[in-house]
């Protein structure tokens, strides 16, 4: 009997109190964040296609937001579970995934704190997301607890220069927020990628360039103050001027990846491939 999926809730669900501000932040962008997504779907198709899921496997997608990467898994048949600390972006990914069989199981759970046992999973993925937790070891330390020995990891982080990077600086000087640290850009830097995860995976890295595209300047400004958290509140916070130069700052960088085609925004990262020891 297909049984409509829903976002579990119970006891371990919960969110760090030193990610309750990044909750709200992503929630903003509500069920336009999958848009967010859709622009990085070429990359997020290479992690998915490097983790190569299984029927009937046990998949966790760690920070899922709207659940493309899980659909992504489940589209092999895997038995996936998508966790995020962002509840507005979990509904919509209940809603994105409702036709899926087997059914993608949501539910909010914090990367630095997943309340699953000890190598439950096949496979552990995360798309841009896990990069972003506070306790880079403590997430890293979970990635692995939960994956079973022999299991595959794959995770998409952006490069800790370019394209990204540059972009967040924008956004950063405007919020007037002091920038993290670590930044979360290091998960970039194998090196460093090596000592969060290396004592319990053997890891591979693959670089790659994501690839988006606007027919202008002010298309890619709309795409992201709709979908895109943290400009959203960078925006809320700002006078009427500062939004202006906000917007200002944001049309440059665009800007920059103007052809005659229209905009062709060029993104490193990296993805790290790994096998539990």
């Amino acid at each position: 009997m297909n049984q409509v999926h829903s976002m579990e809730s119970g006891p371990g669900v919960s969110v760090q109190p030193h990610h309750e501000d990044a909750a709200r932040t992503w929630n903003l962008g509500g069920s336009h964040y999958d848009n967010i997504s859709f622009g990085v779907s070429d990359a997020l198709a290479h992690a998915a296609q490097r983790l190569n899921p299984r029927p009937g496997q046990e998949i966790l997608d760690v920070a899922t937001g709207t659940g493309w990467t899980a659909r992504n898994m489940a589209r092999a048949g895997a038995n996936v579970t998508g966790v995020d600390i962002a509840s507005e972006l979990l509904e919509a990914a209940e809603t994105l995934s409702a036709h899926l069989r087997p059914a993608v199981r949501f539910r909010q759970a914090d990367a630095e704190r997943l309340p699953f046992d000890d190598g439950h999973f096949d496979g552990v993925i995360s798309t841009f997301g896990v990069m972003f937790a506070a306790d880079q070891a403590q997430a890293a330390r979970e990635l692995a607890r939960v994956c079973r020995r022999g299991g595959r990891l794959s995770l998409a982080v952006w490069a800790p220069e370019g394209a990204v990077q540059e972009f967040f600086g924008v956004i950063g000087k405007h919020s007037g927020d002091p920038a993290p640290e670590p930044s979360p850009l290091a998960w970039g830097d194998p090196d460093h990628a090596r000592a969060l995860l290396g004592q319990d995976f053997e890891l591979w890295f693959e670089p790659g360039v994501n690839h988006h595209y606007f027919d202008k300047v002010e298309d890619a400004w709309q795409w992201y103050a709709r979908g895109f958290g943290p400009i959203r509140q960078v925006m809320k916070q700002l006078s009427e001027s500062e939004q202006a130069a906000f917007k200002q700052d944001v049309d440059a960088y665009h800007g920059r990846y103007a052809t005659e085609a229209g905009l062709h925004i060029e993104r490193e990262y990296l993805l790290i491939t790994g096998r539990r020891k």
